[in-house]
């Protein structure tokens, strides 16, 4: 992958085998990224999480050997409702679907599902996994806080994680890297921080920022990108391996 060049096809963020391929790796592992369609300021579209969880999952599908399913593009952006674009779900049928999705990977032989979130809004997403013990297929949710807090080091993230909140530094960097094409001008002077938001729930994104964005995107560049990346990929494989081992006890 590189921040320059030519530009990625759409279908790059989709996994293209085919059944055989399918069979052929049997039972194991299942991976669902999910996004979002939520505002990203005026320099990152509307899919940005959606991008970035399938980036994610593309990458840790090339280095494991893992089921790469297709994304959820539509989850739980309704503090971003007062922007043009944002669509969400409720909660509710977001972990319908994903349960929904469990099931009929367990009824196919697979035993564990991966959720590669990428919106943080997604609240639920805690609760499926929590709720999934003993129902037949083991979840886990990724990537976890620590395992961000790594990928940030590695990659030289300057800004801390509670101000890089929405549209910053590090989904900037990934999307720099990643799919440059789709990063519009302006992230270079659309710094903005509010370390503050104690009522955020209540009140929504509008009372906290009048661009969308919450982070300094203009710290960021395609080789914190690469970083990043190459920082998730390798704590992923301690979420393969954790459920590995429960399949076979």
């Amino acid at each position: 992958m590189s921040g320059s060049g030519t530009p990625r096809q759409a279908s790059s963020l989709l996994p293209l085998h085919s059944t055989e391929d399918a069979g052929a790796l049997g039972g194991g592992v299942a991976v669902l990224p999910i996004g979002s369609f939520e505002q990203h300021g005026a320099y990152l579209p509307l899919v940005t999480d959606t991008v970035i969880a399938c980036t994610i999952a593309r990458e840790v599908a090339a280095a494991h050997p893992v089921h790469h399913l297709p994304p959820l593009t539509i989850s739980c952006s309704h503090e971003h409702a007062a922007w043009p674009g944002t669509v969400s779900i409720s909660a509710a049928t977001l972990h319908a679907v994903v349960r929904d999705i469990a099931d009929s990977l367990r009824r196919s032989g697979i035993g564990s599902l991966i959720l590669v979130n990428a919106h943080g809004g997604n609240y639920v997403l805690r609760n499926v996994v929590q709720e999934s013990a003993g129902s037949g297929i083991r979840m886990a949710l990724f990537p976890g806080s620590a395992d961000w807090d790594a990928a940030r080091a590695r990659a030289g993230v300057q800004t801390p994680s509670h101000s890089d909140m929405h549209a910053g530094e590090v989904e900037t960097s990934i999307l720099l890297h990643a799919h440059p094409e789709l990063v519009r001008p302006g992230y270079e002077t659309s710094d903005f921080l509010a370390d503050e938001r104690k009522h955020l729930l209540t009140l929504g994104m509008p009372s906290y920022t009048k661009s969308g964005v919450i982070g300094r995107p203009s710290l960021a560049s395609a080789d914190k990108g690469k970083e990043l990346l190459a920082g998730l990929v390798e704590s992923f494989g301690e979420y393969v391996s954790l459920l590995s081992e429960g399949e076979t006890r």
